[in-house]
């Protein structure tokens, strides 16, 4: 609709800074607007980036980076609360591993390494997301979540949490492949590996999404399951985030 917020909010200092508001769910309800972000880091907000975050209300940041990724851009606004939930980063590493062999790098290998990574966020990586799931029962939005660029670890919890709102498939899709429209690529990262390398690096697929949802397959067997299971978010906690944060 024409008179709804806009979903992306042009940062000066961020990148890929989005509304997860206005998805319609299959109950007929909407996402509610202003409520939950999605972002890259935000250590480098201008003083005009830390007043629209003001306007906007935002006091809680989750923030999926690892340590060394937080500790080299730290969050720059200083009434925000922020909840660290380390998913440490092992794309680049198992990258320059491959590359140390002395075997060219391809586009192949990004892909598939970063599929990789998606599987591990299941595999290894779900007592982050459990707690983002923690905070967003008891929590009061608005509120960010993000990681460094903003667009695979917080692409995955954000397809969770729209799912957990029963928002589309297809509009979940719709959303995460939306990093491709606004990611603005940092032209200093992962300087040693190819181009066409750090291309698949800046960019997100459906593939990338679908690998973590086929390890939950495998190793849950439903969504549903890991849900319950692996984040702890039973029928109670669905009722209480579609009561948070979708309208009445």
């Amino acid at each position: 609709m024409s008179d709804s917020p806009a979903r992306h909010l042009n940062l000066s200092g961020a990148s890929n800074f989005r509304d997860l508001g206005g998805y319609p769910a299959r109950d007929g309800r909407a996402v509610r607007w202003r409520k939950i972000f999605r972002s890259n880091h935000l250590g480098h907000l201008t003083d005009a980036d830390i007043e629209v975050l003001r306007d906007l209300g935002v006091r809680r940041a989750f923030d999926f980076r690892g340590a060394e990724e937080r500790v080299a851009a730290m969050c720059g606004v200083e009434e925000i609360e922020v909840h660290s939930l380390p998913v440490e980063p092992t794309v680049v590493a198992a990258l320059r591993a491959r590359l140390a062999t002395g075997v060219p790098l391809s586009t192949t290998d990004a892909l598939e390494v970063m599929r990789d990574s998606y599987r591990n966020y299941v595999r290894q990586n779900t007592p982050a997301f459990r707690a983002l799931f923690t905070h967003l029962v008891g929590d009061h939005a608005p509120l960010v979540i993000h990681c460094t660029a903003g667009k695979d670890r917080t692409g995955f919890a954000c397809a969770l949490i729209l799912h957990a709102l029963d928002v589309p498939d297809n509009l979940i899709s719709e959303d995460y492949l939306l990093t491709n429209r606004f990611y603005r690529r940092d032209p200093t990262a992962s300087s040693d590996l190819p181009e066409e390398v750090k291309q698949v690096l800046a960019s997100v697929e459906a593939s990338f999404l679908a690998a973590a949802f086929e390890a939950i397959s495998a190793d849950y067997g439903t969504l549903e399951n890991y849900f319950s299971e692996g984040l702890r978010v039973g029928a109670a906690e669905r009722a209480e985030l579609k009561a948070r944060y979708l309208e009445s």
